[in-house]
């Protein structure tokens, strides 16, 4: 267990969080998959993937679709984790 005899740097997580965008690309997909919530469309088993990746600099705009989980998760990936 981590942070076990100290504090966990709640505020320092959140600054490296913003320094990678993360927050930015995860609010993203969460819009998408809202919009697919509120047309009524079951994505119960399924991702939400988007047509331009995010890593890639993608967004909402460019598309998005459900896909099964493997299909969504199975692109080559370089060192960095972005797609190759």
């Amino acid at each position: 267990m981590p942070y076990v005899n100290k504090k966990r740097p709640y505020k320092k997580e959140y600054e490296q969080q913003k320094k990678r965008n993360e927050r930015k690309r995860r609010n993203e997909r969460q819009r998408a998959r809202r919009k697919l919530d509120k047309k009524g469309v079951n994505r119960k088993g399924k991702d939400v993937a988007h047509k331009k990746a995010l890593s890639k600099g993608g967004s909402n705009k460019d598309g998005y679709t459900l896909q099964k989980p493997s299909k969504n998760r199975s692109f080559k990936r370089k060192s960095d984790s972005s797609m190759a």
